[in-house]
């Protein structure tokens, strides 16, 4: 699976369960040990609110702390979908993928950065379903394009202390069970 179609998968994985969070759920806990249902959607808002200006070519420094704090607002719902949609239409722009972005660290090839926005996607999708009781099975093919994303960049991972560490599971294991073991969560 290519990257813009494992991108566009893994932001329909997590746009279906953005649309079954009931009012109820927005303070639940979630697999993100310290982040509620609320926390983590408006944490995907935030990074597709950065997309469309760094892939324009914008610097850390100049987008500064406009995306900072609660974005989710009072339609939590209204507002993914604009930011996923702004998102998602700066990365099928003709060339997007060829350019180099700025991120926080320096600036990197846009298909790294995309890579890790799918990826995370992909997991929060996982951690999204678990936290408000619904489906958690993702795309078989998606699964298995983030786990060899994921294991052909894990040791950097760990180094960052964004996932916990690995979870142990059966070498008999799923794709998605592997993956999101490998990201320190229990399937």
């Amino acid at each position: 699976m290519d990257l813009i179609e494992a991108h566009g998968r893994a932001m329909t994985e997590f746009d279906s369960r953005v649309r079954r969070v009931r009012p109820d759920h927005w303070d639940l806990g979630t697999p993100c040990k310290e982040w509620s249902v609320h926390d983590l959607v408006n944490h995907l808002v935030y990074e597709q609110l950065w997309a469309p200006e760094l892939l324009a070519g914008c610097t850390v420094e100049q987008v500064g702390d406009r995306f900072d704090g609660d974005q989710l607002g009072e339609d939590p719902l209204h507002t993914w979908v604009v930011a996923a949609a702004a998102a998602r239409e700066a990365w099928i722009e003709p060339g997007a993928l060829a350019k180099t972005v700025h991120v926080s660290w320096g600036r990197i090839p846009a298909t790294e950065y995309c890579w890790q926005m799918t990826l995370d996607l992909g997991v929060h999708a996982w951690d999204l379903a678990r936290a408000i009781g619904v489906d958690d099975r993702l795309d078989p093919d998606l699964a298995h394009t983030l786990l060899e994303y994921a294991q052909a960049n894990a040791g950097s991972y760990a180094e960052t202390g964004l996932f916990d560490a690995p979870v142990p599971v059966p070498d008999d294991a799923d794709d998605q069970s592997k993956l999101v073991a490998l990201l320190g969560r229990t399937p």
